[in-house]
């Protein structure tokens, strides 16, 4: 029990933990988006339900309607999620670093990419004033 309780307690299982049910509840927020506010507006422009669309084969039938409207909402959700989640994270993250410092510059002889801190080129053997 006492080892049970230790991984229980570890932060990997509880980090996933959380991340899931963040995930479910975003997912229902995002789903929601598509279905209550995307895909009506695509309505204006049409009917956005293809699920009646079917081929009967023999017996069977093949309702590749159901097929496109999961494609559909797969790219509204996606579209949603990069446009309103990925792009405006990915702009915060870059703003809280800053500028990045260089790591690599150009030998003045060769021009040749090397670390800054080099003071000799490893392609011309050129000496280099140290940075």
């Amino acid at each position: 029990m006492k080892d049970f309780k230790a991984f229980i307690l570890r932060g990997n299982v509880v980090d996933l933990a959380v991340g899931v049910v963040i995930g479910a509840a975003f997912g229902a927020v995002v789903t929601s988006l598509v279905k209550d506010i995307i895909t009506p507006l695509i309505g204006l422009f049409g009917k956005p339900d293809f699920s009646r669309l079917f081929v009967k084969v023999g017996k069977a039938s093949i309702t590749y309607g159901n097929f496109f409207n999961a494609l559909i909402a797969f790219l509204m959700i996606a579209t949603a999620v990069f446009f309103l989640v990925v792009k405006p994270i990915n702009k915060l993250s870059s703003l809280r670093k800053g500028p990045e410092e260089p790591t690599k510059k150009e030998c003045p002889r060769c021009l040749s990419e090397i670390p800054i801190a080099a003071t000799r080129c490893a392609f011309c053997a050129a000496d280099l004033p140290a940075a």
